[in-house]
């Protein structure tokens, strides 16, 4: 009988690993969007930010200004910065990041065009990234999370709460910033009111990471090694959701 040559082990591991992350990147095939909040050039044009627009339970402005902390530092700069960070840590691990906005010089895109980048990118995740501007006592981050409203994110309500939990650990444990004070239970507040949750079709969350009016949270939003720290607890985050 003619005898068969075994397959090298080689062979056979890379057919056997095919299509599959690899340990580097163990992202590889995700699309991600990333959302930061506002945009620095808004408070310029209350022409465009103030025009309502429909978000399915009511009508609101197309966008706001956001916050910023006591001395000026703004929730518009703050969130662009972290998304950069983010976007070279989840790239390291081999996804595909999108961002809602390309600079930090512009104004919008309104809340409803928000939604439809993740939408159009069929992201396995979306991010919206905030910081409060809650009274100073205030303190700590949560995470807003979507409510079922006979609308287009009914379906993805479930996978938005699972990747709301997932965040939710990775930046408590990453960064050691406290659960909110004064809004939602376990840093986790449910709303149907935000147009970039409630037209979402890809599971979304918003993370507000931390009280900007409060002098101690502010204190570490302000410091570029706590926003990398940020960077990389929400990454952990997303990885340990989409793993």
């Amino acid at each position: 009988m003619k005898s068969v040559q075994a397959e090298p082990a080689s062979t056979s591991a890379r057919a056997a690993t095919a299509g599959k992350p690899s340990l580097a990147k163990p992202l590889a095939g995700k699309v991600i969007v990333l959302d930061p909040g506002h945009n620095g050039g808004n408070y310029r044009h209350p022409e465009a930010i103030n025009k309502k627009v429909n978000v399915l339970t009511q009508w609101k402005p197309c966008d706001t200004t956001g916050t910023a902390t006591n001395d000026g530092y703004s929730e518009a700069a703050f969130a662009w910065d972290v998304a950069n960070r983010m976007v070279k840590l989840l790239r390291a691990k081999g996804a595909t990041v999108k961002l809602t906005r390309d600079g930090n010089s512009g104004v919008g895109p309104c809340i409803t065009q928000r939604a439809a980048i993740g939408n159009r990118a069929h992201a396995n995740a979306a991010v919206s990234i905030h910081a409060d501007g809650a009274a100073e006592s205030a303190r700590g981050f949560h995470v807003i999370m979507p409510k079922k409203i006979g609308g287009p994110v009914d379906p993805v309500v479930g996978s938005s709460r699972k990747l709301g939990l997932a965040l939710r650990d990775a930046y408590k444990e990453g960064t050691g910033m406290p659960y909110s004070t004064y809004i939602g239970k376990n840093a986790l507040d449910y709303r149907n009111d935000l147009g970039g949750l409630n037209l979402s079709t890809v599971p979304k969350v918003f993370v507000e990471t931390g009280n900007m009016r409060n002098p101690i949270d502010a204190a570490k939003l302000k410091d570029p090694r706590f926003r990398q720290r940020i960077a990389a607890s929400l990454t952990e985050g997303l990885q340990n959701y989409l793993d």
